[in-house]
């Protein structure tokens, strides 16, 4: 059977192409994507063919006068295209049953309450169909394909309840707004952002490589939950990974909306891979 994961020991770029598929949608290998030499000089990355499908969007944000204001065009973007306004948000199908069109607000409310849950598996199969990469857990190590773990993985990502309303053209959009907004900040100079993760263990968090004490390459689900906050990481485990995030592997942080679930504890959604890390206690 194929191997996923990547047993500790010596790291290689054999190794890491089985994190991943042979091709992407964004240009650059998956195993190179996933590994820690992309993380140290990482290049800009876009979905192919995202903002050229619209235009309008992107035109309307050029003509913001501050990030709140692009904001708000991005959600009154996404409210008229995918119909998520509460008026158009509820049908029914022939049976006469209200159905809700799917949405990426959903998938991020359903994140923040379990990243193993269904909505979790759908935004890991949107980084794996976009980027490449392989989720490495999903309320278990997933370690081989047809093991139980990635088919449970599977059945929960193609889930009828949320793949509807273009689904993954949302997400999409939204990981392209939150590039153009990290390009156009006063911060757009800076290419990486240290953040921080608690962990109880390493079995999702799969050590790789050690560096002497307090530092290791560690392999990372193809997405993971951050905090810019160490504060809000040290509740959440008995561990701290400190991490340099390059900027465009973030899907979402904090500050993109002015209104979200993920406020609260700082979060922010990182595309995975092998990192270097410094691991300490809080």
């Amino acid at each position: 059977m194929t191997t996923l994961s990547t047993p500790s020991g010596a790291f290689s770029s054999r190794s890491v192409a089985a994190l991943g598929h042979a091709t992407n949608l964004v240009g650059i290998p998956s195993a190179l994507l996933a590994s820690p030499a992309f993380n140290e000089r990482p290049i800009r990355i876009s979905i192919h063919g995202v903002r050229e499908m619209n235009p309008g969007l992107f035109g309307k944000l050029g003509e913001a006068r501050d990030a709140a204001e692009a904001a708000q065009f991005f959600e009154d973007y996404m409210d008229v295209l995918f119909g998520l306004n509460e008026e158009q948000r509820v049908r029914c199908d022939s049976g006469g049953r209200r159905r809700y069109r799917a949405s990426y607000q959903r998938l991020l409310g359903g994140w923040a309450f379990d990243s193993n849950g269904p909505e979790g598996a759908v935004l890991k199969g949107w980084v794996e169909s976009r980027f490449g990469l392989f989720p490495t857990f999903h309320k278990s190590l997933i370690e081989r394909f047809s093991s139980p773990a990635w088919i449970r993985y599977v059945e929960e990502k193609m889930s009828s309840r949320f793949h509807n309303n273009a689904i993954q053209m949302q997400l999409d959009l939204l990981y392209e707004f939150a590039q153009w907004s990290l390009d156009r900040s006063e911060a757009s100079r800076e290419r990486y952002r240290t953040l921080y993760r608690g962990v109880e263990g390493f079995e999702e968090n799969q050590i790789l490589e050690r560096y002497g004490k307090g530092r290791a390459l560690v392999l990372l689900n193809n997405l993971v939950s951050f905090t810019d906050e160490r504060g809000v990481a040290e509740q959440f485990g008995g561990w701290i990974l400190t991490a340099r995030v390059p900027l465009v592997k973030l899907l979402f942080f904090r500050e993109l909306l002015p209104h979200h679930v993920l406020q609260s504890e700082a979060e922010h959604l990182v595309i995975g891979g092998a990192f270097v890390v410094e691991i300490e206690r809080p």
